[in-house]
């Protein structure tokens, strides 16, 4: 006679198969992309002390977490959140390993150099901070690719070149802050307008000298150089005319005097000789 297993023993059975995946070692993404994230950065804070190479190894178990600053989500990193740990150094291109990654906070510290393009390759990403840094270079147009962006915050830090186009197609994206920086350029229209209502306003791009467009006020220096133009345009032809008007004014006034001048002569003429000729 065959014995059917009961209910029980088929659901312990099955977790005893699942249970080995469950504590297997990390998505080999997942720990390339910490690892090589860990290296580029600088600690002197010492807040990624237990970054160390075993728990990098197997930084998730489902959803609990054995790295700080590391939020996972079935064994997968969900979320990297690193604020205001004084972290130095740069942000390393393999972050693009994370791929279930949707939200990267790396604001308040001293990171350095570029934006990598590579973080495009984070399709799922929803949330990109990295404000109050010291990061230099342009924005990569790249990151458009992302396309559940919802927080682009890049403020206060050394960015140059001008805002991306495409930033502009990022349809969920309701948050969005570039502020003092060194941005120059016109404002994509589609960032600045969205069926003829503001989408962000002029706080979103405060702070950047040669950035220009709505929402921002006209700038200043350019306001008044085009002014300056038209000022020197009319000055000088107002000038040219009165001029112009003085000179005839001279000229008609020689003319005259010249013009008397060879009348009184001719009468003086015409007595000496009439005068001379003798009376008939």
């Amino acid at each position: 006679m065959m014995l059917v297993p009961s209910a029980a023993a088929a659901a312990a059975a099955v977790a005893a198969l699942l249970l080995p995946l469950l504590m297997a070692g990390a998505d080999p993404s997942d720990e390339s992309c910490l690892l090589n994230l860990r290296n580029s950065l600088e600690d002197p804070a010492n807040s990624l002390r237990k970054w160390t190479k075993s728990t990098l190894a197997s930084p998730c178990n489902g959803f609990t977490s054995y790295l700080v600053g590391v939020t996972c989500n079935n064994g997968r990193i969900y979320k990297l959140s690193l604020p205001a740990r004084s972290l130095g150094g740069s942000i390393s291109p393999f972050l693009s390993n994370c791929t279930n990654l949707q939200t990267l906070d790396l604001s308040s510290n001293s990171l350095t150099g570029p934006i990598p393009a590579e973080l495009s390759s984070l399709l799922n990403l929803a949330i990109l901070n990295l404000s109050s840094n010291h990061l230099s270079g342009q924005i990569p147009p790249q990151l458009s690719f992302c396309a559940y962006l919802n927080v682009i915050d890049l403020h206060s830090n050394d960015l140059s070149g001008p805002i991306p186009d495409q930033f502009g197609l990022l349809v969920r994206l309701s948050v969005f802050d570039v502020s003092y920086n060194r941005l120059e350029g016109p404002i994509p229209v589609l960032l600045s307008n969205r069926t003829g209502l503001p989408r962000f306003n002029a706080s979103s791009f405060v702070g950047n000298k040669e950035l220009y467009g709505y929402p921002l006020p006209p700038m200043r220096g350019r306001g008044l150089s085009v002014l300056a133009i038209v000022g020197i345009g009319l000055g000088s032809g107002m000038i040219s005319l009165v001029l112009s008007f003085t000179a005839v004014c001279i000229w008609l006034r020689v003319t005259e005097q010249n013009s008397a001048t060879a009348g009184g002569v001719m009468n003086d003429e015409d007595g000496k000789i009439s005068h001379a000729m003798p009376d008939y």
